[in-house]
């Protein structure tokens, strides 16, 4: 049974068999409604859906309606950039120069419980270097190299010190990892639903 505010209460009821063959109640598949009318939310460290519900609607209870604006995101903590799950990225050069070390790095992440995925993006890219020829600086262009690892991993077994320390021990040196998130994009807050 569903209170007159829940989500659910106008989806229709349906009588569902079991495996045993027992006849049970269930609700119908609830399809997201047609947003229409809508204004942009900057995600902030800390924001929470119940306190923008109840910053927008008065009712923390109707964050629902902000989920379902934003269908793009798979959990509500996804959408405000705290879900369990993420890929952080980590750029790197290798330590004092010379081959890069991939075996001892692939064998170091995937060792920690919580790694899921490992990958490796490498690019060359055309860097500016100045030189002295004949008395004047003139600029070159030389290749180098791009390279980071992105680490999907579930933060409640790992965190990403320990991953930036276990890129160290396979012979990297790491610069400041990068978190995608949602922490300063815009999430869709529709219209108070009224009735």
């Amino acid at each position: 049974m569903f209170s007159k505010i829940s989500r659910y209460f106008k989806v229709s009821n349906l009588a569902v068999p079991d495996v045993h063959g027992r006849v049970l109640a269930a609700k119908d598949l609830r399809l997201l409604p047609e947003v229409t009318g809508t204004f942009q939310h900057v995600v902030r460290a800390g924001d929470r859906l119940d306190q923008l519900s109840y910053k927008y609607y008065s009712q923390p209870s109707q964050w629902w309606h902000i989920c379902d604006a934003n269908p793009g995101f798979l959990s509500p903590l996804a959408l405000l950039g705290d879900e369990v799950i993420v890929r952080t990225r980590f750029p790197l050069t290798v330590t004092g120069g010379g081959v890069p070390p991939w075996e001892a790095l692939f064998r170091e992440l995937h060792g920690l419980l919580g790694v899921e995925d490992v990958q490796v993006v490498e690019e060359i890219e055309i860097v500016p270097q100045e030189q002295v020829v004949g008395g004047q600086t003139v600029t070159v262009f030389v290749d180098g190299y791009r390279r980071e690892v992105q680490v999907r991993y579930n933060r409640l077994n790992v965190k990403r010190e320990t991953l930036a320390d276990r890129i160290e021990a396979a012979g990297f040196d790491v610069e400041e990892p990068v978190e995608p998130g949602q922490l300063g994009h815009e999430i869709v807050i529709p219209p108070k639903v009224i009735g």
